[in-house]
């Protein structure tokens, strides 16, 4: 369980003295109590390591952003605090499908469905998260499904 997962890291991190390490851990760790105050009132409650990965994900992409926007912006030091919080992020994440094995994903959804254009897009999206939803950046995912059906 990816939950306990974390746990155990922070523990680790503050035996070890790993300050960087800590502070991100526990980053983590309060984005995710957040999303469970929020599942209390949700309509339908994800399922635990779904939850977690989806905030993963979510941070990761954050930081991605913020690490881009740093960089243009001349703040070398500031994106390298980025760098150092996603390294720990993707340090629990799912391994993500590469662009192949997302292309073959999205081509296989694509035959399944009958999706021949744009107008289908939504479906084939929908249907790839559904499926594929904890191990892919759907960022990305969805302009390979874009160039697929144009």
């Amino acid at each position: 369980m990816l939950r306990d997962d974390l746990k155990q890291a922070q523990i680790s991190a503050m035996k070890a003295g790993e300050k960087d390490r800590l502070a991100a851990v526990r980053l983590i760790l309060a984005k995710i109590k957040d999303r469970d105050i929020e599942q209390r009132t949700a309509a339908k409650p994800m399922e635990d390591d779904a939850l977690v990965i989806d905030t993963l994900q979510k941070m990761a992409k954050q930081r991605r952003e913020s690490i881009q926007m740093f960089e243009q912006g001349g703040r070398e030091e500031l994106a390298a605090v980025e760098r150092g919080e996603l390294a720990v992020i993707e340090e629990f994440l799912p391994r993500q499908m590469d662009e192949a094995e997302t292309k073959a994903a999205i081509e296989a959804i694509k035959a399944e469905l009958g999706a021949t254009g744009m107008k289908d897009m939504g479906g084939v999206m929908a249907e790839l998260k559904a499926r594929h939803g904890t191990v892919l950046d759907m960022g990305r995912a969805s302009g390979w499904v874009k160039e697929s059906l144009s």
